[in-house]
């Protein structure tokens, strides 16, 4: 890294925030919010629906694996830099045609090539500050809480009153202007990446092994993370649709989500810099697993702000939660490639999250039950997160 990134490591954090912003606020949330209108422009079922984001899950497992592959031959800078700015270009082609096909093919590359840019962005944040435990904690947490939440109050607070002003076929203008804002993101973002020339790692031979064996709880609890917590992300606007709410409302909803998301790293640094084992994850499972369940549970306005506040403080934290401990536990020439895991691991179980929750829904006829059991999966998670302690002790 360079004494220029150094010098100015809080201006290169909001780069790589960007880049989050683009690759997962964007990419990855802002299809819930205009899954309504596609849905019912289409005339798709709720697993038709949920098959985009699997589609985009898929993309998103492969782009984990290309990441583990190139990252000893190119620099994470260079693989950020490369993912952020194709995945804005990919954002403004998905709204050039309607057909399935298109559709499947562009949220499929849209994960791949976000994937990229999204698990280096967290090995960039975490050299920023060598020597800092609590300014390292910080800085991822705002990496993940700041970009994801900028990007979900952006979208939330427009595309709801959009689709109401001009009607749900207005939707391929909803990607379009995306994909727009995402090309305005790009300039911060590029420069934040050549500001950060971190060494490509060892190559085969030289490569720090991973104390897999050591990790599994804490690898399990974030499969069960990936395979539950887009289940909310993906049907929260149909449910809250489902149950005649205003789109002002479901706007107002989505904003107070991403505001919650962007605050997310003060609540949770404290107990990120403090404890190495997986206690962070499982807190933060926790909470989200309680939100996804209550807008069921208690279907009411005032609760599904609750739902938004208690979801939006937790969900960007786990990504922030692995990598933190990763920090804590590894040496920084392996965080590349352990972070990369996590992502490869995290990837592989979200792709049946989407289309599974969509089949539940249509075969009860309630997307609230696919809610209530992606809420179990994700207490599961924290249950198995709990038991890892750290490598050190567990070794």
């Amino acid at each position: 890294m360079t004494t220029a990134a150094l010098a100015r490591p809080w201006l290169v954090l909001a780069g790589l925030a960007l880049g989050v912003c683009v690759t997962h606020g964007f990419a990855r949330l802002a299809y819930g919010l205009l899954l309504p209108a596609m849905k019912s422009e289409m005339g798709w079922t709720y697993a038709q629906a949920g098959w985009l984001n699997t589609a985009n899950a898929l993309g998103y497992l492969g782009g984990a694996v290309l990441t583990m592959l190139i990252i000893r031959r190119f620099s994470p800078a260079r693989i950020f830099a490369f993912g952020m700015g194709t995945t804005a270009v990919a954002l403004l082609a998905t709204g050039l045609d309607a057909g399935l096909a298109w559709q499947t093919f562009w949220r499929f590359a849209v994960g791949l090539l976000g994937a990229l840019s999204f698990s280096t962005a967290g090995a960039l944040a975490a050299g920023l500050f060598p020597g800092d435990a609590r300014r390292s904690a910080l800085a991822i947490a705002i990496l993940f809480g700041a970009g994801g939440g900028l990007g979900v109050v952006l979208t939330g607070g427009s595309l709801p009153l959009m689709l109401d002003t001009w009607g749900p076929a207005s939707w391929p203008a909803g990607w379009m202007a995306i994909g727009a804002v995402s090309l305005c993101a790009l300039p911060l973002g590029l420069w934040a990446a050549s500001r950060l020339h971190a060494p490509v790692q060892a190559g085969p031979t030289e490569a720090t092994p991973l104390p897999v064996r050591h990790m599994l709880p804490v690898m399990a609890g974030y499969a069960c993370f990936g395979l539950g917590y887009f289940v909310y992300l993906t049907f929260l606007s149909a449910w809250m649709s489902e149950q005649r709410a205003s789109a002002g409302f479901i706007a107002f909803v989505w904003v107070v989500l991403g505001a919650s998301i962007g605050v997310s790293p003060f609540v949770w640094r404290r107990i990120m810099a403090r404890h190495a084992s997986g206690l962070p994850m499982a807190l933060i499972m926790t909470c989200i697993a309680i939100g996804t369940a209550l807008p069921v549970v208690l279907p009411k306005g005032p609760v599904l702000l609750v739902s938004a506040v208690v979801f939006g403080l937790s969900v960007f934290m786990v990504p922030g939660a692995g990598t933190n401990f990763v920090r804590q536990n590894m040496p920084p020439q392996a965080w590349g490639s352990a972070i990369s895991l996590f992502t490869l691991i995290f990837a592989a179980a979200q792709i049946a999250g989407p289309y599974g929750a969509g089949l539940v829904a249509d075969l009860f006829g309630n997307i609230g039950i696919s809610l209530l059991v992606a809420a179990g999966v994700l207490m599961t998670g924290a249950a198995l997160a709990l038991l890892q302690q750290p490598v050190q002790q567990a070794s």
